[in-house]
């Protein structure tokens, strides 16, 4: 599944968790249906570790070729958590977390499918895009 993290942006009150974002995009040739995908979060120094299970996206979103979503850790119906930046021309998706999913540099955020990676990210707040560069390997 072609599915990209393209930004993400912690909050800046903890509390505020729809103020706590990333934007996903589809960029492949055919519709993705996000459904069933379960979220996971690790952090790099823990070598090894699948990391944390949050939850599973449920019902889930399509995504059409080329297009982008917000995503927000929080609920839309809590007024304290605030409310997710506007999108332009993007809609709008809720992961109704209890809590922050960005934890400091090098904190890993995983979209998976019966154990398989769709989408990974690696939180680097002094990126413009908030996503730390992929590592190549050279041989």
């Amino acid at each position: 599944m072609p599915l990209v993290f393209r930004e993400a942006h912690a909050a800046p009150d903890k509390k505020k968790l729809n103020e706590e974002y990333f934007i996903l995009e589809n960029t492949g040739a055919s519709a993705v249906n996000t459904r069933g995908l379960q979220v996971l979060q690790g952090h790099m120094t823990k070598n090894g570790s699948r990391g944390s299970f949050l939850g599973t996206i449920d019902p889930g979103f399509m995504l059409q070729p080329g297009e982008k979503i917000l995503v927000a850790s929080g609920s839309p119906g809590k007024k304290s958590h605030g409310e997710p930046p506007a999108a332009d021309k993007m809609r709008v998706y809720h992961l109704l977390q209890r809590e922050g999913l960005l934890r400091g540099a090098g904190t890993i955020i995983r979209f998976t499918l019966n154990q398989m990676e769709i989408a990974k990210l690696v939180y680097d707040p002094a990126a413009p895009n908030g996503i730390a560069p992929e590592k190549t390997d050279k041989a």
